[in-house]
C-alpha cells in the first residue's frame, strides 16, 4: 500500500511540475505582479519535478518528500489567500474552498511516505 501511494504521489508531483511549462498562466496570478512571476512558476515546477522523481527512487526518496513537504508548507499560505479573495485565481470560492484541504492531505501523504 505505502508503495503505490508513493509511486502515485511521485507521479502526481512530477505532472503537476510539467504543467508549470505546458501552462505557466494558471500559477503566475497566485504571485504578487513585483515578483518575477514567470520565474518562480518555471523554477517551483522544476523543483516539483525533481521531488517527484527522487520520490520515485529508494535511494532519494526521503529527499523527495522532505522537498515535496516543504514545497507545500511554503504554497499553503498563497491558497488560504485565493479562498479570500474576491475572484480566486484557482476558479471559484467553491473550487478555492476544496483544493485547500488537499494542501494539507498532500503535507500529511509526504510525511506519511517520508516516515521510515
Amino acid at each position: 500500500m505505502k508503495k503505490t501511494l508513493t509511486i502515485i504521489f511521485g507521479v502526481i508531483m512530477i505532472l503537476a511540475g510539467v504543467v508549470h511549462f505546458l501552462k505557466p498562466e494558471i500559477y503566475t496570478p497566485f504571485f504578487p505582479s513585483n515578483l518575477p512571476q514567470s520565474a518562480i512558476v518555471y523554477i517551483s515546477g522544476l523543483v516539483e519535478i525533481i521531488v517527484g522523481i527522487c520520490t520515485l527512487s529508494p535511494r532519494y526518496r526521503s529527499f523527495g518528500t522532505l522537498g515535496i513537504l516543504i514545497l507545500m508548507i511554503t504554497f499553503l499560505p498563497l491558497h488560504i489567500i485565493d479562498i479570500f479573495r474576491d475572484k480566486p485565481v484557482i476558479g471559484s470560492h467553491l473550487i478555492a474552498n476544496i483544493r485547500l484541504p488537499f494542501q494539507f492531505v498532500f503535507i500529511a501523504w509526504a510525511w506519511f511516505i517520508n516516515k521510515k
